[in-house]
């Protein structure tokens, strides 16, 4: 695709964080969305983990690859009416995630 489809992401964590809320706090048969309510495009997530990679080489998009749903974000009002909201921002998410990253490639130096 061309980078331009919009995208939400959620941490893992975030994710564990609200089954559990969910399992003391609900009790219905109607499905709940989890997510951040909050959508990024590939282009810029790809600029966000370039920075923080501090690559600075060229991403090619390839746009004769269709791009898919141009959006995907969940409509996260119910839970967040129950008191629920993630934590952990996106950028943060990459952040820890790069670390683990790191540490994991560590193992093989």
């Amino acid at each position: 695709g061309d980078g331009s489809p919009f995208r939400e992401f959620l941490h893992v964590d975030d994710c564990a964080d609200a089954c559990v809320f969910l399992m003391i706090n609900y009790n219905e048969s109607q499905f709940l969305n989890i997510g951040t309510g909050i959508e990024h495009s590939i282009l810029e997530v790809v600029n966000i983990i370039k920075e923080k990679m501090d690559y600075n080489g060229e991403v090619i998009f390839d746009p004769s690859f269709p791009n898919g749903t141009p959006r995907k974000l969940m409509d996260v009002s119910k839970i967040h009416e129950m008191g629920w909201f993630h934590k952990i921002s996106f950028e943060n998410g990459i952040d820890r995630t790069i670390k683990i990253l790191e540490s994991e490639l560590e193992k093989y130096k």
